[in-house]
């Protein structure tokens, strides 16, 4: 990439180069017609040894894309089309490729996943939820089938492997993935090894982060489930990799049993008054207690000054409480179900079971909505996306709103992003934002429109930005007595459904962002005859209505996207109005001082080309703002994503490693203190004592359980060193130059730590049960909770019995001999110890 292009961000265009494969993938279609069944794995096995034997897998290109677009006109009955053949040569290339709604960027994939796979090196494709990731693993599992390929599923529950026998159920009612009732019919559950083993691996963002760091702190080799990070397409990749790159991944476990503290502060968060006792930014989503809101807790703690008596501990228990019942609206950032608090995905509308708001917040909330609140936990593992995705050898990825983001996905991804041209010329009409006065009424005037259209038989689509808004709006809808379908976080297992039958004749669906990704509303719905398709064509297509315009304007544009696939005729337009959030935040102070001076009523749009300026000047405003916010996460996390690499790396080896490896890691360790002589000649001793074997197993479980005890605690202190160098900048001084030079100390501290704990323990270990002197607590305590961390996948984690022997429970004697209970006993270095 040149410089300029990932300075101001790279928006090509089709090259000739790329124009000159898709003619040579164009001219062996007829050859590749002639094939037999038999013949395609035959040709995958022949591509695969022409590779191991030098050429390129640009060199295999041209016929891998015609292998693969055959082997989908046989199964799925559906041809590439020859901007689908140029978009999939695009993402070989480790490009983004923006691609319009319903131009089959599903189908796309498969050309570049066929053709990496032949290097024999494994395939991922990343989706946004779990059921796409079954969905396409399952649809296109049949093209990749032919082809001789395996495909497995990474789901959050469990995992599977694609079933080539499988024989589904023909009667069940379908979709156009297969069915979204038919698709276990062909999965076979698997362990999470073996559906990485296969050749392509779907699943979601999430689920291959968290299982980067679950191999990270695993204590076993049959633990480790990722194999090398090679290739991988993003679908959706803007989604993925900036609108969640703020969100890092955290494996943690409890520590203890949360504070009572939350509660107490949680009613006295309740009982002050916004604007007199605390004040609150929500363009930084901030809050500040006025001296007012501090004498009234103080009161009924019971102190005389709460920042000398009680200390900072109070004061952030505090400032927490009243940021949760502030800035924190139920049914909107978060739900409350089963007694649980469960994040909402801004962007998608999805709920995120499994995630937890940090410092506290989420058992500040928890204490707010009077459920149980969960302990405190202590991280052990983290990374953000950006860094995660970086691993890979090559990224690409493909969604249908990505040149907004060009500037991004090139500096911080050196992407670059490509336009590809649609197969038929875009029929969609994008009629101009209508603007209210009041939030009422621009609901009103929506439920008219909305009326109306299904009246007339359009199907509709109406966007909203939180699950809250669109059940006002489905109560508002049904007082009109319109029949309509409500699509949010609260009904998501019903998604697939709601969407296959969106575009027939009359249809009302009210939607958040859920409607927004990786589906496809087709007129008439998925089963419609062709003569049905046609007749809502003329009506107009899919009408979609927005009801609020998103800070990002990618997320509008994917709203639009769901209406005018594959040039149909549809219909958008937004409604918005000057109470909205975006405008009564974002928005200048004349357009605030506008209310109530138009002399219109508030269900009569506003005609003000002035009004409509400042929407997009809002949203351009938070993007640049949110941009420079992932920017510097980015710059503060890449000084820990060096020293991730470092420590997994070391851990890897030791993990992974054979005695050989082994022995060339403790000499190294041995060759760094300062002590050589003494604890080589003790070290020695040890080694003859125990045997080869008993000793190895040993160093390696020191050296891990060592390794994550101190990692534990550097997390720890990089998080509060981070907190408190920002305070630097009032002396002038960097706070991220002071976070990297202070990290880097930290770090060499780290290092030296850890090598010379190790040897510690190796000298000082006992061949009597295999204990040691020292250290033992504090190993074992680590080790205890790694071991709940890795369980976090619903796998059984322990040793497994042998012999017939019973597993030891926690509680039950350990088998050493020591009389005490297992979960008690020392620090455990015999290989032969039974675990639980």
């Amino acid at each position: 990439m040149s410089l300029l292009g990932a300075f101001f961000g790279s928006k090509g265009g089709i090259t000739s180069r790329e124009r000159e494969l898709l003619r040579r993938v164009n001219t062996l279609e007829s050859e590749v017609s002639s094939l037999t069944a038999d013949q395609f794995p035959e040709r995958t096995g022949l591509l695969r040894e022409r590779y191991k034997g030098g050429e390129t897998l640009d060199d295999l290109l041209p016929e891998a894309f015609a292998l693969t677009r055959e082997a989908a006109k046989r199964t799925l009955g559906q041809r590439h089309f020859d901007v689908q053949i140029l978009g999939g040569i695009v993402l070989h290339e480790g490009k983004i490729a923006e691609m319009k709604t319903g131009e089959g960027k599903t189908l796309v994939a498969t050309l570049p996943v066929y053709l990496n796979s032949l290097s024999g090196r494994g395939v991922h494709v990343v989706t946004v939820n779990d059921y796409l990731a079954r969905r396409d693993a399952v649809w296109m599992g049949q093209i990749y089938a032919l082809l001789g390929l395996s495909v497995g599923v990474i789901n959050h529950d469990t995992s599977y492997r694609y079933d080539v026998s499988a024989k589904p159920d023909k009667d069940r009612e379908r979709d156009e993935s297969g069915s979204y009732k038919v698709i276990y019919d062909f999965l076979r559950p698997a362990a999470r090894s073996e559906a990485y083993s296969a050749d392509i691996t779907y699943g979601t963002n999430n689920e291959y982060g968290f299982d980067y760091l679950r191999d990270n702190i695993a204590y076993l080799r049959e633990d480790v489930v990722q194999r090398e990070h090679h290739f991988v397409i993003v679908d959706e990749v803007d989604s993925i990799l900036i609108d969640e790159a703020r969100t890092p991944l955290i494996i943690s476990a409890p520590v203890g049993e949360a504070e009572s503290l939350y509660p107490v502060f949680a009613k006295i968060a309740q009982s002050l008054k916004r604007d007199e006792d605390y004040t609150v930014d929500e363009k930084l989503r901030a809050i500040t207690l006025t001296d007012d809101g501090i004498e009234k807790a103080e009161k009924v703690l019971g102190v005389g000054n709460i920042y000398t008596d009680q200390g900072i501990k109070y004061v952030h228990h505090l400032e927490t409480a009243v940021r949760a019942q502030a800035l924190f609206e139920r049914d909107k950032e978060y739900v409350v179900r089963g007694g649980e608090v469960i994040i909402v995905d801004p962007f998608t509308g999805r709920l995120q079971p499994g995630r937890r708001w940090s410092d506290g917040l989420h058992q500040a909330i928890e204490a707010k909505e009077g459920v149980k609140v969960k302990e405190e936990s202590r991280t052990f593992a983290t990374v953000s996306f950006q860094n995660y995705f970086r691993l890979y050898e090559k990224l690409s990825g493909m969604t249908g709103t990505a040149l907004t983001s060009a500037e991004e996905f090139a500096k911080v991804y050196e992407l670059e992003t490509v336009a590809i041209p649609t197969n038929k010329p875009g029929a969609r009409v994008d009629r101009d934002d209508l603007v209210f006065q009041t939030e009422n009424g621009k609901f009103t005037a929506a439920v008219r429109k909305i009326k109306e259209l299904h009246e007339k038989g359009m199907p509709v689509l109406v966007g909203t930005a939180s699950i809250e808004k669109s059940e006002t709006l489905a109560t508002r809808l049904g007082r009109e007595g319109i029949p309509h379908e409500v699509l949010n976080a609260k009904n998501h297992e019903r998604e697939g459904e709601i969407i296959a039958r969106a575009g027939e004749r009359g249809r009302v669906t009210i939607s958040t962002n859920m409607a927004g990704r990786g589906v496809d509303i087709k007129l008439g719905g998925v089963h419609a005859a062709t003569e049905e398709y046609e007749a809502i064509k003329n009506l107009g297509g899919l009408f979609v209505l927005g009801t609020e315009r998103h800070e990002a304007r990618r997320i509008d544009n994917q709203l639009r996207g769901r209406s005018g696939r594959q040039g149909d005729l549809g219909e958008t337009q937004f409604y918005e109005s000057l109470e909205d959030p975006l405008l009564r935040i974002f928005g200048p102070e004349r357009i605030k001082n506008m209310m109530g001076r138009f002399g219109i009523p508030e269900d009569e749009p506003i005609q003000n080309r002035l009004v409509t300026k400042a929407i997009e000047s809002a949203q351009e405003k938070i993007e640049g703002f949110n941009f420079d916010a992932r920017k510097h996460l980015l710059e503060y996390d890449d000084v820990m994503n060096h020293q991730r690499g470092i420590i997994y790396k070391m851990r890897r080896t030791v993990l992974m490693g054979d005695q050989s490896a082994l022995e060339a890691f403790l000499e190294e360790l041995l060759a760094k203190s300062e002590e050589r002589e003494k604890l080589t000649t003790t070290i020695l001793e040890k080694r003859k004592s125990f045997g080869d074997g008993p000793f190895f197993e040993t160093l390696r479980m020191i050296a891990l359980r060592t390794t994550d005890m101190f990692w534990v605690e550097h997390l720890e202190a990089m998080e509060h060193m981070r907190g408190s160098v920002n305070l630097r900048a009032y002396g002038q001084r960097d706070p991220l130059v002071e976070y990297k030079k202070e990290g880097l100390s930290l770090f060499k501290d780290l290092e030296r730590s850890v090598h010379m704990q190790i040897l510690h323990f190796i000298s000082s270990m006992s061949d009597a049960g295999g204990r040691v002197d020292g250290g033992e607590r504090k190993l074992k305590e680590v080790h205890e909770h790694a071991t709940l961390i890795v369980g976090d996948r619903g796998q059984s984690k322990g040793v497994q019995p042998q012999n017939g022997e019973e597993k030891v429970g926690r509680n039950d004697p350990c088998s050493c001999g020591s009389g005490k209970k297992y979960k008690k006993c020392g620090f455990i270095n015999d290989p032969h110890h039974k675990q639980p």
